[in-house]
């Protein structure tokens, strides 16, 4: 209870004044504070595959590869740097990279390729309930992991992440990385996870999403 005089105002008019504001806010600063806390509790990244039909994890590679068909979605906020239907290099179908621009993996790049139509444009800027390509099934699957910088190729073949390409040792520090992440939000692991790991998992990329 206020009891000091404020200046022109009774000490009972100014406790009535306190008390009044006091009740008029409290619903609101407890509704903000719900809201905050909802906003707070909601997931940075989500599960990328939650809408493939049929979807069978398979080897830890570069990447990580996957069976199955259906819509793909981004991780979480990011922009796209890369949407290719037909990709003429590596890996000789579609590619689709896309830059997070929140969460611990901030800055990193994504890949999604192989047998994947891009559903979005270079500069679009996505969130996870965005579609971003594609997956049908023709045979070889898809692969996701950690792009580049730049988006060109997979991280694991530049020499920080041990310079492993397409030929292997499999599975990369890197490829399991990106398939640890994946795990947290639900998506099977990998067949060769629990086998040693080739490379080097580069400074930059957190190992703890919690």
């Amino acid at each position: 209870m206020i009891t000091r005089n404020i200046a022109g105002v009774s000490p009972l008019r100014a406790t009535v004044n306190a008390s009044s504001a006091s009740a008029g806010h409290t619903a609101p600063q407890r509704g903000q504070a719900q809201a905050h806390q909802q906003a707070a509790a909601l997931p940075v990244y989500r599960n990328p595959l939650r809408g493939i039909n049929g979807l069978i994890p398979e080897r830890v590679d570069m990447g990580i590869d996957f069976g199955g068909s259906g819509p793909i979605y981004a991780l979480g906020n990011a922009v796209i740097t890369h949407a290719e239907a037909n990709s003429v290099g590596w890996p000789g179908g579609g590619w689709i990279t896309y830059q997070l621009t929140d969460g611990p993996d901030a800055g990193l790049m994504v890949y999604v390729a192989e047998d994947v139509k891009p559903t979005v444009q270079v500069g679009q800027h996505v969130s996870s309930s965005t579609v971003v390509a594609d997956m049908f099934s023709v045979g070889d699957g898809i692969e996701t992991g950690w792009a580049q910088p730049d988006g060109a190729s997979a991280e694991s073949q530049l020499p920080a992440a041990g310079s492993i390409s397409g030929g292997g040792p499999f599975p990369t520090m890197i490829g399991l990385n990106f398939e640890e992440l994946l795990q947290t939000l639900g998506v099977p692991g990998g067949s060769n996870r629990t086998q040693p790991a080739y490379g080097v998992l580069p400074a930059n990329y957190p190992t703890s999403w919690k």
